[in-house]
């Protein structure tokens, strides 16, 4: 270990922006055992691991670094998924260089990160390739079960922490696949789909019952499930894509993010996108301009570049340094020929049935707001037109009205409309009946999601624990 004084920091290889603009696989190439052999021995070891203490899931980083740098790979995966239900997932999509090694100390001192993810994904791949992975099935059953809403990183945490302890576990999702967002709102070339299949797979293996298509408060109401089982997991995600007021929103063309996100998605996956053949959700030989700039800002970009676009642009308010997602993410859109637009705001949208631009004003950077982030101010006569046949709002993500749509007036929501809940025991205002996730926290990465999911199943086991008889419970 502590090679970091004469070892270099390096990341998997890179495809050239020119190949991978052609297709939808992911970016970064794999490690072999010896790159990230090296690279895990480039670890300090601090005795303060900041990069464990900016990790959500608080992963062991340093100890299986260590085991990655030994060549202890069965044992380094044992402690990489002992904290995280899916680090393979992680190790691909997290935003490492705002957590982990945007933390590590020896990046600090000025040697450069530790790559972290890189690591952690390579140390997946070798699990899976070498039968190391296995179905979380549980040392005995117990009969109770539990009915989980949603089938996003939160819903399936929670579904494996559950079954593991041997509870009768049931997912119910409105779409025809499990995985929400990481099935259907990032994009391959950030996460391949057959990576969530697998893992689904493994927790279908294990005795978790998947029930697609089922939208609760008209195929099955709220209380049939509740009724149907033990406990009650609330892990809808956000879905309701936020808006702005101009003139000319309704021109046609003008569409949501994940609106055109699911369509690339689902045409990838070979679904028929009647949306996507008849053009109006495909970006290919059209000027898109995207609004926004967070992470699905990004996607979306990307996404356009990869179907063929004229020209790509993101139109956002505030400077680079503001941006809300990625840097990684951004530098990636900017290799990919996206053209970013900054410091400019919309105004008004032009066309006359279908949108054919963007009018948008200059913006000055005024004090910072409660955010910490400088607020925007428009500069009077500063107008001008940036032309786009199709529109994507990547403005960001609200929670759908739950109570209306489960006929369940009485739960209690947040005045962001977001699911309130005590959080020493994750269960809302209604008995036996817990959230976790965005529908709690607001839109956030996917690796809160999992830890939400994870704590919320730890916080239901002891729910039903103190519900089973004397007897069982002595057993369990």
């Amino acid at each position: 270990m502590l090679r970091f004084v004469d070892t270099e920091r390096k990341t998997p290889e890179k495809r050239s922006s020119e190949e991978r603009k052609a297709d939808f696989n992911e970016i970064y190439r794999r490690f072999n055992e010896e790159q990230a052999e090296e690279q895990a021995s480039r670890c300090s070891q601090c005795g303060i691991p900041f990069c464990q203490v900016h990790c959500p899931l608080q992963n062991n980083i340093p100890d299986w670094l260590m085991l990655t740098a030994e060549d202890r790979m069965e044992e380094a995966y044992e402690l990489s998924s002992a904290t995280n239900t899916f680090p393979e997932i992680c190790g691909r999509i997290c935003p490492q260089d705002r957590l982990c090694e945007g933390n590590c100390v020896i990046e600090q001192a000025g040697h450069g990160t530790v790559t972290i993810g890189a690591v952690e994904s390579f140390i997946t791949e070798t699990a899976f390739e070498n039968g190391w992975v296995k179905p979380p099935k549980p040392i005995r059953e117990i009969d109770q079960s539990v009915g989980i809403i949603g089938a996003g990183p939160a819903a399936l945490a929670a579904a494996d922490m559950l079954r593991r302890k041997g509870y009768q576990v049931h997912v119910y999702d409105r779409y025809d696949r499990a995985g929400g967002l990481l099935v259907y709102g990032i994009p391959n070339f950030k996460l391949d789909k057959s990576i969530v299949t697998r893992r689904i797979a493994l927790l279908e293996e294990a005795g978790i019952k998947m029930h697609y298509n089922v939208d609760v408060g008209k195929d099955v109401s709220f209380q049939e499930l509740r009724d149907r089982h033990d406990a009650i997991l609330v892990a809808t995600g956000v879905y309701k894509a936020r808006d702005l007021q101009a003139p000319g929103i309704g021109l046609g063309n003008i569409v949501p993010a994940l609106d055109f996100l699911i369509a690339s998605n689902r045409k990838g996956l070979g679904d028929t996108v009647s949306e996507f053949e008849d053009g109006s959700l495909n970006a290919a030989g059209k000027k898109i301009v995207v609004l926004g700039a967070g992470d699905t800002a990004m996607d979306c970009v990307r996404t356009a570049v990869r179907q063929g676009a004229e020209t790509v642009v993101c139109l956002y308010r505030r400077d680079m340094a503001n941006m809300p997602g990625s840097r990684s993410e951004v530098q990636y859109a900017e290799e990919e020929g996206v053209q970013f637009t900054l410091r400019a705001q919309p105004e008004a949208f032009l066309g006359d049935e279908v949108v054919s631009a963007v009018r948008a004003a200059r913006i000055h950077l005024g004090v910072a707001d409660a955010s910490g982030r400088q607020t925007p101010e428009v500069i009077e006569g500063s107008s001008f037109n940036v032309e786009g046949d199709l529109v994507i709002k990547a403005l960001g993500f609200d929670p759908e009205d739950l109570p209306k749509m489960f006929d369940v007036p009485e739960l209690g929501v947040t005045r962001w409309g977001t699911l309130k809940i005590n959080f020493r025991n994750k269960m809302t205002n209604l008995d036996g009946v817990f959230a976790a996730g965005d529908i709690v926290r607001g839109a956030s990465l996917v690796v809160w999601a999992i830890r939400d999911g994870r704590d919320a199943a730890t916080a239901m086991d002891s729910y039903l624990k103190a519900r089973l008889p004397v007897s069982e419970e002595a057993v369990a």
